[in-house]
């Protein structure tokens, strides 16, 4: 290929779900349709993820996660401000309900990032590549500036900054899903000077919001590159050459075959998202050939957080 026009991360995410995901990513990466992953430490299916990351060579970062399932830190899987009654994460908007009314523990979520790290290095042998947040909760307010002293502290050099150009030209989008990915962006516009004040690196540019599920397609995906492609990039990785820059990019996706009823999740069994037949849909729009077609033309070349 000649000079590339863009360096691309494709980040699986919700490595370790189960086992069905775990294959489904897997295959996906053997046919060249993703080029990381992002390991859910707490998840059922953690164990054989990291086996399989280390037997097929496959670069991965991890998905902290603060909103699904049981904390990984003993200490805090009782009467801790992280979980219900039940001892289980709040959920996705649980988690932030309770930020907004101030219920949360900060010192609790840094013991429970700190605990995932620790956990991820003693199942794939080093430190993460990089690491995000599982349903966004590491750019939520208070929330970021943890994230980003731990990913300090422990010198991980790379996260997430979901900031979507054309995000709001999507009118296939439906109203709920707008009003959650423009919250989104502006806690992640909020970011950006917390995790440059802690040395934090970012791709130049994300995708993902729009392309979930049966959003999923090669031409919303082509849409989305070009928008990447004449974006103003937010991140701090650009590259250059003697002609132009090197946009560097992350298309977030959750590609699998769709979880088992039974079998599954992060303590209580797999949701709607993981059991549904989107995820096939994605894992087979990864691996169409018309993709990788595009890619070439658009001289788009996939990449790993490592490799930036």
């Amino acid at each position: 290929m000649p000079q590339p026009r863009m360096m691309l991360v494709v980040t699986g995410d919700d490595f370790g779900y189960c086992p069905r995901r775990n294959q489904g990513i897997v295959d996906c990466f053997q046919a060249g349709g993703i080029s990381n992953v992002s390991l859910l430490v707490n998840a059922s299916a953690a164990n054989e993820a990291a086996d399989l990351a280390k037997r097929h060579n496959i670069p991965i970062g991890l998905h902290a996660n603060l909103s699904e399932g049981i904390p990984v830190c003993q200490s805090l899987r009782q009467a801790s401000t992280l979980v219900n009654q039940h001892g289980f994460f709040h959920g996705k908007m649980g988690f932030r309900q309770a930020l907004e009314r101030g219920q949360l523990s900060m010192e609790q979520v840094e013991l429970e990032l700190r605990a995932q790290v620790r956990l991820f290095r003693e199942l794939t042998g080093h430190l993460p590549h990089h690491m995000d947040g599982h349903q966004h909760v590491h750019v939520l307010p208070e929330v970021r500036e943890v994230f980003g002293q731990v990913l300090s502290d422990l010198r991980i050099p790379y996260t997430r900054v979901p900031v979507e150009s054309g995000l709001h030209g999507c009118p296939w989008l439906p109203a709920h899903l707008q009003r959650f990915y423009t919250q989104v962006e502006k806690d992640a516009l909020d970011s950006i000077p917390v995790f440059t004040r802690y040395g934090i690196r970012w791709p130049d540019v994300y995708l993902g919001l729009t392309t979930m599920g049966q959003n999923m397609s090669v031409p919303n995906l082509q849409r989305a590159l070009s928008h990447a492609l004449s974006a103003e990039p937010s991140g701090t990785t650009s590259t250059s050459s003697s002609d132009q820059p090197v946009v560097t990019a992350e298309l977030m996706v959750h590609p699998g075959y769709p979880s088992h009823s039974e079998q599954g999740g992060c303590g209580e069994g797999p949701d709607d998202f993981s059991q549904s037949a989107d995820r096939l849909h994605e894992l087979s729009t990864l691996t169409d050939p018309s993709l990788q077609a595009l890619y070439s033309q658009e001289r788009v070349q996939l990449c790993a957080f490592k490799n930036l």
